[in-house]
């Protein structure tokens, strides 16, 4: 029961940092504010009371001497002019009323009695049933007794006030959360630039302007980003001169095996060296599709360009066939594009004796082409994995059915250099469907 609540507890706290900035420095401006209103408020009403029992010791006094010196029949018509919004005089003797009352009670009766003084005692008791009503008694120099009846009232508030308190609010909200904004959004960007890091691509920069910090980050950032796209180019080109000069001794050394005498040893040989040499070559293809965006682009129409590519095929007798018509012209790298495509379409050919080519084209306007074969498929946990450098499945797409495991590599790294995306899906029934949406 204690972990449920500790997790309950927990779970109200929110989980992003900008809510979080943002409720620890409104509950902050909030605190403040009405600490800041209540010292205000208090002290005005302090004043008030201070002012209002002074008042009320010198109108008593006065209003006290007025109706002592008028006839007993004119003081009626005087009772009016004498009321004030907080006390008004009675003539006669008034309530019964008990002497205990409140602490502002005694101060207001301590203050009448003074403003009776020794000529007139004044008597204070508090109203039964009402515990902020007062009346004070006490009797003229003719016998006659006049009661005031105080009914003391708060301190009054301006109507406009509770607006004024609500729009204040709303504004510490508004620059709370513009606060957090500002400084949560250099943090976002770096997020965002860091999830987006592809050093084949040619993002735009992180900006560098903005606060001291700010600018540190990103520029730091932008470095960071410039070296990994240094070292793996370094890479791709130590990979690419290595399978280039390896090419040179594999070619020597078959032409040495070629003069030497027939025998299963040769056969073995030769074989060894031509894989090999695939391997190279494929190493080549594998280090130039890193800089496939090099080339430069050109507008095509993407369906006579994959008519003319699949004709070709045709040609040499290949079980190749394209279904689908649609008409769009697109921007993109006519090279890297062919050999995206030669390779996805090999590697139909070879694991499932044919292919097809569908075009489609969806409301967007992308066009999505898919090379679909009826071989083995692939399982569904390495669908991934396959599109990794020298990937090999371990049963029917090893090795020993020719292939280096760089195929499916090579084309998605064509693909992501031309902006396209390529999705390996297995079919209903058994197969492969390779997808290229092209934007």
């Amino acid at each position: 029961m204690t972990g449920i609540a500790a997790t309950r507890r927990f779970r109200l706290w929110p989980r992003t940092l900008g809510w979080r900035l943002f409720l620890i420095l409104l509950a902050g401006l909030t605190i403040a504010h009405g600490l800041s209103f209540s010292v205000l408020f208090l002290e005005r009403y302090m004043a008030t009371k201070t002012v209002m029992l002074n008042t009320l010791e010198s109108d008593v006094a006065t209003s006290i001497a007025i109706l002592d010196r008028l006839p007993a029949a004119e003081r009626g018509d005087w009772l009016t002019r004498l009321d004030r919004g907080t006390y008004r005089f009675v003539l006669g003797p008034g309530l019964a009323g008990v002497p205990d009352m409140s602490n502002r009670g005694a101060e207001i009766a301590a203050k009448i009695q003074d403003a009776g003084g020794q000529r007139f005692p004044i008597r204070v008791e508090s109203i039964p049933g009402d515990g902020k009503r007062l009346q004070a008694h006490l009797t003229l120099s003719d016998g006659n007794p006049v009661t005031i009846d105080v009914n003391p009232a708060l301190m009054p508030l301006a109507e406009w006030l509770p607006y004024v308190l609500v729009a204040q609010l709303i504004l510490l909200i508004l620059c709370s959360w513009l606060a957090v904004r500002q400084a949560i959004r250099p943090l976002v960007n770096l997020a965002n630039a860091a999830d987006a890091l592809d050093p084949n691509k040619k993002a735009p920069r992180l900006s560098e302007t903005g606060p001291t910090e700010v600018a540190y980050a990103a520029t730091a950032f932008n470095a960071m980003r410039d070296r990994i796209a240094h070292y793996l180019e370094e890479r791709v080109q130590i990979l690419a001169a290595i399978s280039h000069d390896l090419q040179t001794p594999i070619t020597r050394m078959k032409l040495r095996a070629e003069f030497a005498e027939d025998s299963v040893e040769k056969d073995k040989l030769v074989q060894d060296l031509t894989e090999i040499e695939r391997l190279v070559h494929e190493g080549v293809a594998y280090a130039r599709s890193a800089h496939g965006n090099t080339e430069k682009s050109s507008r095509i129409d993407i369906a006579s360009f994959m008519e003319s590519l699949v004709y070709d095929y045709q040609d040499t007798g290949k079980g190749v066939t394209i279904i689908g018509k649609i008409n769009a012209a697109i921007e993109t790298r006519p090279h890297a594009l062919r050999r995206i495509f030669t390779n996805l379409i090999d590697n139909a050919l070879k694991f499932g004796g044919s292919a097809e080519v569908h075009l489609e084209q969806d409301l967007r306007g992308s066009v999505i082409i898919k090379v679909q074969d009826r071989g083995p498929g692939i399982p569904e946990d390495q669908l991934e994995a396959v599109l990794q450098p020298f990937f090999r499945l371990e049963q029917s797409r090893n090795r020993g059915t020719g292939g280096t495991g760089l195929g499916l590599a090579i084309a998605h790294q064509l693909a992501l250099a031309t902006g396209a995306t390529l999705t390996l899906r297995n079919r209903d029934g058994g197969g492969l469907s390779a997808e290229i949406s092209l934007p």
